[in-house]
């Protein structure tokens, strides 16, 4: 008996040891950003790319108000409520004390500045492949814009998804680094695939997901439950769109679909950000999205 409970308490300590490498949180490589010459200039267009204004603006902001990142905005989902934190450059209550590599862990690899998993209801699943001279830029922009002291509510989840260690075990499952289409034939599809694949993060919306909250890339981009519990995300596949190129273009730059009807809920926000980038983007997102499904 004796034996067996030593035995029994080695093999607990291993696997608790091998769950605690496992979900241990993983830096970038500091020595990729250390040369980087940032231009905030840049950065502009990678912040509206990348919607951030649309997550981290306060509820119901307009305008200029939209570039104070105060927070507050609430996000239902399956697993509980996710509550927007102030990202503006106040040192207090917002990022302005972080270094440009916390900035780089938090936004590509899901990591605090105190080592702490963030929920990847922060799309750092799609940012992981963003190049390190954007993230150097998006610091660059976003360290310039207004300061808020809005303190960063707590999100509302229960247990055990409060549990911020366990979500090192999800990222080992399902935060991998590889693009879905492997193969761009041209160079708008390669640049349309870093911004819905990357900065765009177009499928964390429209692709639907695994019962542990993980994008089921068989079906990327073919439609999902709206967490909110308020209708579908459509499928933006070629097959389920339906459109062509400049249908797709003209609607990122308008919000009109080719039937007059106008964009509404949170693509609204989304189609606001996108026509504020050159028009060869809104058509690189296009061929993409032509290929998408495929």
């Amino acid at each position: 008996m004796r034996t067996f409970l030593v035995s029994t308490a080695v093999i607990a300590i291993a696997v608790a040891g091998a769950g605690l490498w496992i979900s241990r949180p993983k830096p970038v490589d500091a020595a990729s950003f250390a040369s980087l010459t940032p231009d905030a200039a840049r950065g502009e267009a990678v912040f509206h790319a990348a919607g951030c204004a649309s997550c981290h603006a306060a509820p119901g902001a307009e305008g200029e108000d939209k570039r104070v990142l105060a927070g507050g905005q609430r996000f239902a989902s399956e697993f509980g409520t996710f509550i927007a934190p102030n990202i503006s450059p106040d040192p207090a209550q917002g990022i302005g004390d972080w270094s440009r590599e916390d900035f780089a862990n938090a936004v590509m690899r899901g990591v605090s500045p105190g080592g702490q998993h963030y929920y990847p209801a922060f799309p750092y699943t799609a940012y992981q492949n963003a190049t390190p001279q954007d993230i150097a830029d998006l610091y660059a922009y976003m360290m310039g814009l207004p300061a808020s002291d809005a303190p960063s509510a707590a999100h509302e989840i229960a247990f055990p998804y409060n549990i911020r260690r366990g979500v090192g075990l999800w990222k080992a499952v399902y935060m991998t680094r590889d693009w879905h289409m492997t193969d761009p034939a041209s160079d708008a599809e390669e640049r349309g695939r870093y911004l819905v694949e990357a900065l765009g993060h177009c499928a964390e919306c429209h692709t639907p997901r695994t019962a542990l909250g993980g994008l089921d890339r068989d079906n990327w981009m073919a439609g999902a439950p709206n967490p909110s519990g308020r209708g579908r995300i459509p499928d933006i596949t070629a097959a389920g769109l339906g459109w062509g190129a400049f249908d797709i273009a003209a609607y990122l730059e308008s919000g009109f679909t080719p039937d007059f009807d106008v964009v509404g809920g949170s693509m609204a926000e989304v189609v606001e950000n996108f026509a504020r980038l050159p028009a060869s983007d809104r058509e690189a997102v296009a061929a993409y999205l032509l290929r998408a499904g495929e």
